[in-house]
C-alpha cells in the first residue's frame, strides 16, 4: 500500500476548573506542538516540552494525534488519529517513568465545515508535555470507539544545576582590629548578577580572637553561588566581628566557581586586600591571606530521583469510626452514604488517594479503622481492617478502599474513644521493616473528633520519626482540632517525655477549610490534596539524607520493539521536567 502520512502530536491544556465556569468548553489553542514526522506509522518526536512538576497535585495531561494533510495550521483541516489521557503522576511513578497508553476515539463531534471527527475534551486540569513516541497508528486516520494506536510517555527531571559545593577556608595573617585582642574573623560571599552588582549568598560562623582562623566547612546550591555560570565572578568579604554590629572590614578578593573547583593548590590561596589601605599606602602588601583547604561537590537529590530509583510510596488510610460521627443512616452523618454525592470522608480520600496511588506499582493499599465495636462480639478496635481480613488488610485501588469503608459502615458499630497511637504504631512496625531506601509509608488519618490518646500517639510520632513515614491528618465535621495542630509541629517540633522527634512528619489541614460554597469540589478537593500533599518530597528527602542513602540507578524500561516503518527519526531523549 502507498500513500504518503505525516504525524504530529499536540498537547492541548486541560483548564483549572477555576478558569471554567462551564466544564467542557474547548481549549483555543494547545499548550505546544511537536514536529510533523513524515511517511511513518511509528513516529519518534524529537521537540520536548518544559513543564513544572508538582507531587502535590493532580496534573491531567491529554494528547491528541493527528494525520497532516496541508501545511494549514488549522486542526480541523487535518485527520484525527486519537487521543490518550493520564496524569503526569501516572508518567513519572511508572517504571523508568516511562508509560505506554492506548490512542483511541471515545466521545468526538464532526467539524461542521469539514466533517472531520475532533476530539473530545476532558474535564480535567493542569498542563503537561513530555518526549513522545506512538507506534501502530491507524493508515487512514482513527476509527471511532477502537484503538488507533500506542503513545509513549518518557519524563526526566531537568537537570538545572543541582549540584551542590561543599568547602572549607582558613586565613593567615590577617590585619588585627581589635584594640584590646587580635581579630574576630568572619567571612561573606557573593555572588555577581548580570547588571554587576553583588548578592550575599552565604557567611560563615565567627572565629574568635585570632589572626589565623580555620572556619568549619560548608555546604552551598551552586546555584546560589554562581548561578550555574562557572566562570561568574564571586567576591569574598573579610570582617572582624563586633558585638554592636558595625563589624570592621579587612579585605577583599575575587574567584570563580571554576577556580575553586581546582581545590586545594596554589590557585586557591587568596590575598585579601582593603582598597582604601592600598590607596593610601605605596608599601602596602594586603591584609593577609586566606587559603582554601577543601573543595568537593555532589549531585543534590531530589524527591524524583529516589522515585525514579524504585522507591515506592506504601499508601495506609486510617479512618474514624467513633459514634461523634453521627448514625450512618441519618442524612446529618458525616458517614451519611448519599445516592448523590460523596461524603466527607470518600471526598478526602479520593482527592489524596488520587495523587499518591499512582508511585505503587501494585495499587494495593491497607483500609483501617479505629473506634467500633465489631460483630459479632462487640468487641471495641481501633486498628481493624476494613475489608475484615486481619491477615491481609489491603485494598485494590482506591475503588477497592471506598468499597470496603461502605462495607464496613453497614457491618460495624460507631462507638469509641478517638486513638490514634494503634494505626500510627501499625504503620511504623511496616515501615521499621524496610528502611533500606526502596519503600516510603504515608498514613492518610481522617477524623472528626478530638483525640483522646493524645499522650500515646505524641510518643508514637515520636518514634515514627526516625522511620521512612509520613502521616497526614485530615479533621472533617466542626469539632475544635487544636491538638491536631500541636501534632502538626510546624512551629514547635513534637516531643515525648523529653525526646525531641527526629523530623516532622505530620500534616495536618481540616476539612471545612477547603468545602467551596459553590459546590465545585473539584477545585476544592484539588486544594486538599496540593496542600496535605505538598511536604512528602522534603519529607521523604529529609528521611533519606538524614539516614545517608543515596538514589538508586534507575530501571530499564522494557521497550517493545514497534513495527517497523519506512522511515523512522533518531530516538528522543527523555523530557527534562523542570521542577
Amino acid at each position: 500500500m502507498g500513500f504518503s502520512q505525516q504525524e504530529y502530536w499536540s498537547g492541548l491544556p486541560l483548564p483549572t476548573p477555576g478558569d471554567l465556569p462551564n466544564p467542557g468548553i474547548k481549549p483555543e489553542s494547545p499548550f505546544g506542538r511537536t514536529e510533523v514526522i513524515d511517511n511513518t506509522l511509528n513516529p519518534d518526536f524529537v521537540r520536548k516540552f518544559i513543564v513544572d512538576y508538582f507531587f502535590e497535585e493532580k496534573q491531567n495531561l491529554r494528547f491528541d494525534l493527528y494525520d497532516v494533510d496541508s501545511k494549514s495550521p488549522d486542526l480541523s483541516k487535518h485527520d484525527f488519529l486519537g487521543q490518550a489521557f493520564c496524569t503526569l503522576g501516572e508518567i513519572v511513578g511508572s517504571p523508568g517513568s516511562r508509560l505506554e497508553k492506548s490512542l483511541t476515539i471515545g466521545a468526538f463531534s464532526l467539524n461542521s465545515r469539514t466533517g472531520k471527527p475532533m476530539p473530545a475534551v476532558s474535564n480535567g486540569s493542569g498542563l503537561w508535555t513530555e518526549s513522545l513516541r506512538t507506534t501502530g497508528l491507524e493508515a487512514s486516520g482513527g476509527v471511532p470507539g477502537k484503538k488507533c494506536g500506542t503513545i509513549i510517555l518518557s519524563a526526566e527531571e531537568l537537570s538545572n544545576c543541582r549540584d551542590v559545593a561543599t568547602m572549607q577556608f582558613c586565613a593567615n595573617k590577617l590585619d588585627k582590629k581589635d584594640f584590646f585582642g587580635k581579630s574576630d574573623p568572619f567571612l561573606v560571599f557573593y555572588r555577581s548578577n548580570e547588571d554587576g552588582t553583588f548578592t550575599i549568598c552565604h557567611k560563615t560562623e565567627v572565629v574568635k580572637n585570632t589572626l589565623n582562623p580555620v572556619w568549619q566547612t560548608f555546604s552551598i546550591p551552586v546555584r546560589a553561588l554562581c548561578n550555574g555560570d562557572y566562570d561568574r565572578t564571586i567576591k569574598v568579604e573579610v570582617y572582624d566581628w563586633d558585638r554592636d554590629g558595625s563589624h570592621d572590614f579587612i579585605g577583599e578578593f575575587t574567584t570563580s566557581y571554576r577556580e575553586l573547583a581546582r581545590g586545594q593548590s596554589q590557585f586557591n590561596i587568596y590575598e585579601v586586600v582593603n582598597p582604601k589601605k592600598k590607596m593610601k599606602k605605596k608599601k602596602y602588601v594586603n591584609s593577609g591571606t586566606v587559603t582554601l583547604l577543601s573543595f568537593a561537590v555532589e549531585s543534590e537529590c531530589t524527591f524524583l530521583d529516589y522515585i525514579k530509583g524504585g522507591t515506592q510510596i506504601n499508601f495506609t488510610v486510617a479512618i474514624d469510626f467513633t459514634a461523634s460521627n453521627g448514625n450512618p443512616s441519618q442524612s446529618t452523618s458525616l458517614h451519611y452514604m448519599s445516592p448523590y454525592q460523596l461524603n466527607a470522608y470518600a471526598l478526602a480520600l479520593t482527592a489524596v488517594g488520587e495523587i499518591i496511588q499512582h508511585y505503587d506499582s501494585d495499587k494495593m493499599f491497607p483500609a483501617l479503622g479505629f473506634g467500633a465495636k465489631l460483630p459479632p462480639d462487640g468487641r471495641v478496635s481501633h486498628e481493624f481492617p476494613l475489608n475484615g481480613n486481619q491477615e491481609n488488610p489491603s485494598c485494590c485501588g482506591i475503588d477497592g478502599i471506598l468499597e470496603a469503608y461502605h462495607h464496613s459502615l453497614r457491618t460495624v458499630q460507631l462507638y469509641g474513644p478517638t486513638n490514634f497511637a494503634p494505626v500510627v504504631t501499625h504503620v511504623a512496625r511496616n515501615a521499621a521493616a524496610v528502611q533500606d531506601g526502596s519503600q516510603y509509608s504515608v498514613l492518610l488519618i481522617i477524623t472528626d473528633g478530638v483525640i483522646s490518646d493524645m499522650a500515646q500517639t505524641k510518643e508514637a510520632i515520636v518514634n515514627a520519626a526516625k522511620l521512612p513515614m509520613s502521616i497526614i491528618i485530615i479533621g472533617v465535621g466542626q469539632a475544635e482540632f487544636d491538638a491536631m495542630v500541636e501534632l502538626d509541629g510546624d512551629d514547635v517540633r513534637i516531643s515525648s517525655r523529653g525526646k525531641l522527634a527526629e523530623r516532622d512528619i505530620v500534616q495536618f489541614v481540616p476539612f471545612r477549610d477547603y468545602v467551596d460554597r459553590t459546590g465545585n469540589h473539584v477545585l476544592s478537593m484539588a486544594r486538599l490534596a496540593r496542600d496535605v500533599l505538598a511536604e512528602i518530597p522534603d519529607q521523604l528527602v529529609s528521611y533519606m539524607k538524614a539516614q545517608g542513602i543515596r538514589p538508586r540507578s534507575p530501571p530499564m524500561a522494557t521497550a517493545r520493539s514497534p513495527p517497523q516503518s519506512p522511515a523512522r527519526t533518531p530516538p528522543a531523549s527523555p523530557l527534562h521536567t523542570h521542577i
